[in-house]
């Protein structure tokens, strides 16, 4: 039935985009597209999906035009990789890996319209990305206007005014020019200049360097020094990189989330990523010159107790004395590895090294020792800190850790016990800041700085500006030639820049990019830029791309955008918080300014579906220091005298004794054995839940089937009864079970195929979302899909009946459809789509107990069904005697007047908790309904002679009552 249909609605392109007709809303719903991997969907990935088809389907039958495209964000590291290891062109797998995801996703019923399909690695697609990065390039951020525009007008008014006043965005290094400096330069010297104000731009950069893997790693893509992919070696290395000034719109990105429908923990984690913060940019002096520290806390200068440079910080080496060089340059060689994210999550680790010299405190004059540690990043404020460990926890830990002082600077606070971060605090031993709390020192600080000349007022970022540089092959190419040091943009008609063929896809010999392997990779005579784009970048705009996605001289038609204008409806998961979300709000941003989109934050509303996780088994494997002997002597000690089913007197040693986890939680609850096991624990390994059912582990068809437990042909496995090898038939042998995620390394990958094979995927669909709340986390369980299985087929067997007929329902009948209606509806509005499965579940039940078998209430059961299992719905409509489609049929609504009652069933509370429930009228005055309930025998008894001191009456709603004593 599902093959049919779905062939069907191909052929009659039922899900084909309509544009919206004049005065017809309109509904915009996407999922974040997935990167093709080889190892296909899992049953975790479709959960988004669904959800969206859900609301998709439910749009187009209310009437609105509807928008659900889908496409494969194509570019990436894993295709790379497995074309280094096998020589296969990555364009090969990720086609292959597409064809095989759009297979899967086709078979769950999904209402993509497959004509608008994109793949950011289509050179048809990637050249609007290279066009959109020119255009970039092309772009400077004017700080007044709080808007980006073209690089021309900068240049006038470079030529008319220098740069002393320009309230520009622009690097740090920018030098200071007046009008005579830009009218003398030379075209080379001006474009270096431009070069400091562009939004996309090359500088020296500090990144995450992989030899291994050839490529500059993102922060989330390192874990402890290690790439997250392989395990290989990072090193942080400063090279020459194309950015993106996404810092410029700080601001922008802050301001513009009080328009979003996003969830408070999505704006958060933006807002911190982003890191607005005021403060005051404080001058400490040193033997080599001034360092300039960034601090949202300048009140507690006085509890300065020494000063921190990052690692990086191009004075460190400056400030080493020669009695700290040794010691200096094995500290920066340990943190080498290290990447900013883990450096700023992992507190516990603490070090660092004094370079030797001294600071002078700004205020007091007291000299400081200046320190080099990992916690300080080069790349926040000014790469420097002024250490107040009083009033700062990291240093705190730093200067207890290293013996430093800790002044005492508020008023009752012991300063041995820790840090006190309070702003109300009051300050001591801080001379003209003596009785001050935080919020009335700071101006009276910043502006003894400011008239002394040692400081002033600041507003600092966290967000940095995005590396845009990738040194590998599977990217888009850097549309950009190099003359010398010097890019000059290509012209828009060499675009799109097309990757070239190389021989091997690894950097060369001399450490160049794989795109230096090419034969002729060159422009007019002169060389390409070797880099390529990060994954990031088809990703940020593609969403603009599905509005139009045929169009071959535009990245899209305004006039389609405008139509469609911003999604509506976006659904991904919430990982992707300060990456794509960030990045692609940054873009759109800036296509906003320059006139080339219509509206200026991308995506309305945004759900995070929780993950699905799986369940994983394992089994454990004894220590070899513990014997065969030694566990059957454990068993007779316990008096477990049944007959092995193979009996096994000795193991060889190296044979794997594998101990069923029902037994082995005996023996660590017994004291003379659970000694010896905590001594010699072994450990647990995963095995395939394929061959796992309810914890009872199939032996024979795990060494069958699973080539990874080649191993495992000679082992022996144990149980409380006995011991049996290989031929293990009706031997109990016992798994534990654990919640994680869903991921091939874990053997706990349950494949959507399968299910839909037994199932249906109708099935999978409801159970996916019956299984709880969209956003929340929750573990796969095959035992549950049964309860939803037959629920569809009751649907099924309901309206096949042949006691369906076309008499009109009573009003008893109506009610309870049109109070299924709304639960659903309910639902849906709020996006608590397993509430909706409940409901139809119970409706279904209503439906059956009072045996209804009316087309007037069958007919909108099944429309109201479509939307979840629309392959059963589309069915049953022809069942019912309808044309196809019925995802084109009106969606039902309910009547209020069919959800009217006489009386309602009271929930009556006291002290926050539902006591009892009494049935009373449903309408009335308060007063009414207080005298009536005090007057029911249930509430009666329950007070049993006590008086309420106070009830409230909510008509329709509850009941509350307050008495003096606790019932």
């Amino acid at each position: 039935m599902e093959a049919r249909w779905q062939a069907y609605w191909h052929q009659n392109g039922t899900y084909r985009t309509k544009e919206p007709l004049d005065g017809q809303p309109k509904t915009y719903v996407l999922d974040m597209f997935p990167y093709p991997s080889g190892a296909g969907l899992h049953v975790g990935h479709p959960l988004g999906y669904i959800a969206s088809d859900v609301v998709a389907r439910l749009r187009r039958m209310q009437g609105h035009a509807v928008l659900h495209p889908m496409g494969f964000d194509a570019f990436g590291l894993p295709a790379e990789q497995y074309a280094i290891q096998t020589g296969q062109h990555p364009r090969t797998t990720t086609v292959q890996n597409s064809a095989r995801y759009r297979e899967q996703l086709g078979r769950l019923g999904f209402s993509f319209d497959w004509d608008r399909q994109i793949d950011t690695s289509d050179s048809n697609y990637y050249r609007w990305t290279q066009w959109m990065f020119l255009r970039m390039f092309d772009s400077w951020f004017d700080n007044e206007a709080q808007k980006a525009r073209p690089i021309v007008e900068l240049e006038n008014y470079l030529s008319q005014n220098g740069n002393q006043h320009l309230q520009a965005a622009c690097s740090e290094q920018t030098p200071s020019i007046s009008a005579q400096d830009w009218a003398t330069m030379d075209e080379r010297s001006r474009r270096r200049i431009l070069m400091h104000y562009r939004l996309a731009y090359r500088a020296m950069a500090r990144v995450n360097w992989c030899p291994a893997l050839g490529t500059v790693l993102a922060n989330d893509e390192v874990k402890d020094g290690f790439s997250e992919r392989g395990g290989h070696p990072v090193e942080q290395r400063l090279m020459p990189q194309w950015m993106l000034r996404i810092s410029a719109y700080a601001d922008r990105l802050l301001e513009g989330m009080d328009q979003l429908q996003w969830s408070e923990s999505i704006k958060e984690h933006q807002r911190h990523w982003i890191g607005r913060s005021v403060g005051a940019q404080v001058r400490f002096e040193t033997s080599c010159g001034t360092l300039e520290v960034f601090t949202t806390r300048p009140d507690t200068l006085f509890g300065v107790s020494f000063v921190v440079v990052a690692p990086e910080h191009p004075w460190v080496e400056r400030l080493t004395t020669p009695e700290q060089t040794q010691q200096v340059q094995a500290y920066l060689l340990q943190t080498k590895g290290r990447s900013e994210r883990d450096r700023q999550t992992e507190t516990r680790k603490i070090s660092g090294c004094f370079t030797g010299s001294y600071a002078r405190h700004p205020i007091t004059g007291q000299q400081v020792p200046v320190w080099t540690a990992d916690y300080v990043l080069a790349g926040y404020g000014t790469g420097v800190v002024m250490g107040v460990p009083a009033g700062d926890h990291r240093d705190w830990n730093f200067a207890t850790h290293f013996g430093l002082d800790i002044p005492a600077i508020f008023v009752n606070q012991d300063p041995s016990t820790g840090a006190c971060d309070d702003r109300q605090a009051v300050l001591k031993s801080s001379q003209f800041l003596d009785g001050l709390n935080a919020h009335q020192a700071i101006p009276a600080v910043i502006a003894e700085l400011q008239k002394t000349k040692r400081g002033f007022a600041v507003t600092r970022y966290r967000l940095r500006d995005a590396v845009f540089s990738r040194q590998r092959y599977w990217g888009e190419p850097v549309p950009m030639v190099m003359d010398g040091e010097d890019p000059y943009p290509l012209p828009d008609s060499a675009l799109p820049l097309l990757l070239p063929d190389i021989d091997r896809y690894l950097p060369t010999a001399d450490g160049e990019p794989p795109l230096a392997r090419a034969k002729d990779w060159t422009w007019q005579g002169l060389p390409l830029e070797t880099t390529t784009m990060p994954g990031w970048a088809g990703s940020s705009w593609y969403f603009l791309r599905y509005t139009d996605p045929q169009n071959q001289e535009s990245f899209a038609d305004p006039e389609a955008m405008k139509a469609w204008g911003a999604v509506d409806l976006y659904i991904g998961g919430a990982e992707h918080a300060t990456g794509h979300l960030l990045y692609a709000r940054f873009w759109n941003h800036f296509l906003f300014d320059r006139g080339l989109v219509p509206f200026c934050e991308p995506f309305k509303r945004l759900v995070n579906q929780g993950m699905i996780q799986g369940v994983s088994e394992y089994v454990f494997r004894s220590h070899p220091a513990l014997s065969l002997e030694w566990w059957n002597q454990c068993r007779e000690a316990q008096g477990k005298s049944a007959p092995t089913v193979q009996p096994l007197s000795q193991a060889t040693a190296g044979t794997p004794l594998l101990i069923s986890e029902d037994w082995l939680q005996d023996l660590l609850s017994n004291p003379h054995t659970a000694a010896t096991l905590h001594e010699y624990p072994g450990f647990r390994t995963s095995v395939d839940v394929r061959f796992v059912d309810k914890n009872l582990l199939d032996i024979p068809s795990l060494l069958a089937g699973s080539p990874e437990t080649a191993e495992w042909q000679n082992a022996v496995w144990l149980n409380r009864h006995g011991n049996t090898g290989a031929d293990a038939r009706g031997f109990e042998f016992k798994t534990r079970s654990e919640v994680e995620k869903m991921s091939k390394s874990k053997r706990n990958v349950v494949n959507p195929d399968t299910v839909v094979e037994q199932y249906g995927a109708d099935t999978l669909r409801l159970y996916e979302l019956f299984l709880g709340p969209l956003e929340d986390a929750k573990p796969w369980d095959t035992q549950g899909i049964e309860g939803v299985y037959r629920f569809l087929q009751k649907v099924n067997r309901h309206v096949r009946s042949s006691e369906v007929h076309s008499s009109d329902p009573d009003e008893a009948a109506l009610r309870i459809l049109h109070r299924c209606l709304r639960r659903v509806h309910d639902g849906l509005e709020r996006m608590a789509l397993n509430t909706c499965i409940s409901a139809m579940m119970i409706g279904m039940n209503e439906i059956q107990s009072a045996g209804l078998f009316h087309r007037q209430i069958l007919d909108p059961y099944v429309r109201m069904l479509a939307p979840f299992a629309p392959h059963l719905a589309e069915e049953l409509w022809a069942v019912l005697g309808h044309e196809p489609s019925i995802h084109h049929a009106p969606y039902p609504n309910w009547e209020p007047i069919y959800l009217e009652q006489d009386t309602y069933l009271y929930p009556v509370q006291h002290n926050g908790k539902v006591r009892l429930q009494v049935e009373l009228p449903a309408k009335g005055l308060p007063e009414d309904l207080v005298r009536l309930a005090l007057a029911h025998p249930k509430v009666v008894e329950w007070l049993n002679g006590r008086i309420p001191t106070k009830t409230i009456a909510v008509p329709g709603r509850i009941i509350n009552m307050v008495l003096p004593n606790q019932p």
